[in-house]
């Protein structure tokens, strides 16, 4: 009895912890999936770009955006940090640190202590330190070449996206850059987080402190375009109200002089993304790095770069199958196979490519049959609890060595059925988001199912139309009982899968369709509309907003009547004085969960 017993609790054991993976296995797949929707809807705004230097009625002026600094005020390379002291004043009410150049590692120590106390850095230390990270990135090569002869080991760090904690638990565990303990950390340091400009600012003091020490390559998200949506604009004009333009503007150009990839021992490439069957590290080499300053000039100005060069090196991302195909899940960059990355190291005599760029639950993943390794160091990445991160350690006989860890404030005190269900809780927020964005389409997707207009359709012809309309490439079936109800003869009543969702704050004048148009594209209408906004003042014309919304309607082939988006834009110029509040229109057109308006 008590064998029976025992096995029959094991059993349950099994079942209940086999099906709790399963629940966070298909929460971090919705996760993925929207995440790499999202950034092909990034990429396409640079083909919508290119469409309007070709469409707009003064192309010069579209061109001008793009290719002179966003800011005002610039900081001119030629201006001294005395000159900057002059400048800008810093008061004695500020008790932050305060910076000398050449900085030291006391400096840096005090900054990691105001940072891990929550204290900003001044403006004019800020600028400063930007100004000479420019000015030593300038002399560095796009391909950094290390030699682990000159130290014990060397570690690499993949992205970070903002997580100070991460950043913090690193140097904790590994310590601090030396030249005893060296560091490669592998782009994407922004975006997403909250603290992103506390992690650029230890970086670079650190690589000021060991240029030959700490080695930064750049990232996908060290992008003036992709800060527009994923955070980091903000983040900045948060914290720095009087002088978030000069900081951005700085930024762009420092972002610019990135180098593009590190080899260690002539053996391990390093670099963000990946490779395509065209990659050319001597290319790579030569080219001018600091003109692709952001991805819109990749599209724009950059045809004569072999196949994208950049747009590879930085979106790519590894597969098991053969071959090199175009990377349709980000929309940019490509896959490449085993053979590739086989081509690859025939033709340099490598040994084991580094990247970073994808997210994954255990930090690090191998692939290409060990030749190949993805390394991604922020933790809680989609959720609290969702994923590990980890960097590698490397020794002179360029053996990998994984160092795992999760910084951890609140899943300590959850069980892991807790954890489990915060983690899918938020993953299907945001499909349900997603979801009702498409309405429409889903709805006539779900019609062609319909034929009696019963408002009722099998489960598998409502996983067909899903999938037809999001191609997220998600367990439909599987993900019914999260997203819609089913009536007792095992049909899907299709319409639930709005019901708990709706407009948030409705404006009267936006028709039904307009306003899931808006709703749908609002995060590239805001950048768009910032990027047109050169004086940072959250207005734009009305003629400037409809000529836009034209061109952006046709580009994508939106069904839109002008007359409809005419009286809308009339409607909210409030004062009558030809402009919108661009930022305040769009903050309309948003999605609001009905349970949680209930309850708060």
């Amino acid at each position: 009895t008590v064998i029976r017993a025992a096995i029959l609790i094991q059993k349950w054991y099994r079942f209940t912890m086999a099906r709790l993976e399963m629940r966070r296995r298909y929460s971090l797949s919705i996760f993925q999936s929207i995440e790499y929707a999202d950034e092909q809807d990034q990429l396409q705004l640079s083909n919508f770009f290119t469409f309007m230097l070709d469409h707009c009625t003064h192309p010069d002026s579209v061109s001008q955006i793009f290719t002179s600094p966003s800011a005002p005020q610039v900081v001119d390379e030629g201006l001294c940090l005395k000159e900057l002291e002059k400048k800008i004043d810093v008061p004695d009410s500020y008790y932050g640190p305060r910076l000398s150049f050449p900085l030291t590692v006391e400096d840096a120590n005090a900054l990691l202590h105001a940072f891990r106390n929550e204290q900003l850095l001044h403006a004019r230390y800020v600028l400063q330190l930007l100004s000479e990270t420019r000015r030593v990135l300038k002399e560095m090569p796009n391909i950094t070449h290390l030699s682990t002869s000159y130290s014990k080991e060397i570690t690499v760090c993949g992205d970070l996206h903002g997580n100070l904690d991460d950043l913090l638990l690193i140097f904790y565990k590994n310590g601090l850059p030396s030249e005893q303990n060296r560091y490669v950390f592998n782009g994407d340091f922004v975006d997403r987080g909250k603290n992103s400009m506390e992690i650029l600012i230890i970086l670079f003091a650190f690589l000021l402190i060991y240029p030959n020490d700490l080695h930064l390559n750049r990232g996908n998200h060290e992008d003036y375009i992709m800060n527009l949506r994923y955070g980091f604009t903000k983040e900045v004009s948060k914290k720095y109200k009087d002088h978030w333009k000069q900081i951005l503007c700085l930024l762009r150009d420092v972002f610019s002089w990135l180098p593009l990839a590190t080899i260690i021992d002539s053996k391990v490439l390093i670099l963000h993304g990946g490779i395509s069957d065209t990659t050319d590290l001597d290319f790579l080499n030569a080219l001018e790095r600091n003109k692709v300053r952001d991805h819109i000039h990749v599209r724009i100005i950059l045809f004569s770069f072999k196949n994208f060069a950049i747009l590879d090196i930085l979106w790519s991302d590894p597969r098991s199958q053969n071959g090199c195909t175009p990377n349709k899940c980000r929309g940019g960059g490509c896959y490449f196979g085993p053979d590739v990355t086989a081509k690859l190291f025939e033709r340099y005599n490598l040994k084991m490519l580094i990247r970073s760029h994808e997210f994954k639950p255990e930090g690090y993943e191998i692939s290409h049959d060990g030749k190949v390794i993805t390394i991604f160091s922020a933790s809680n990445y989609y959720e609290e609890g969702s994923n590990r991160g980890a960097y590698i350690k490397l020794n002179p006989e360029l053996t990998p060595r994984f160092v795992q860890y999760q910084v951890s404030k609140f899943t300590r005190r959850q069980n892991l059925r807790e954890r489990v269900g915060t983690i899918e809780s938020s993953a299907l927020k945001s499909l349900r988001e997603k979801i009702y964005a498409h309405r429409s389409e889903l709805t006539s997707a779900f019609a062609q199912y319909d034929i009696n207009g019963t408002g009722r359709i099998s489960v598998n012809d409502w996983a067909a139309a899903m999938e037809s309309v999001l191609q997220l490439e998600l367990p439909w079936r599987m993900l019914r009982s999260q997203l819609a109800q089913m009536n007792p003869d095992g049909e899907v009543d299709f319409m639930s899968c709005f019901y708990d969702l709706k407009m948030g704050q409705p404006i009267k004048e936006a028709q039904p369709a307009l306003a899931e148009t808006l709703c749908r594209y609002r995060k590239d209408l805001e950048i768009i509309f910032n990027i047109i906004d050169k004086d940072h003042s959250g207005l734009i014309s009305l003629e400037e907003f409809s000529q836009t919304w034209r061109l952006f309607t046709s580009h994508l082939g939106i069904d839109a009547q002008d007359d409809s988006i005419d009286k809308l834009v009339l409607s909210i110029d409030y004062n009558k004085d030809g402009h919108i509040d661009f930022n305040e229109f769009l903050e309309a057109f948003h999605i609001v969960h009905r349970l949680e308006k209930k309850a708060t």
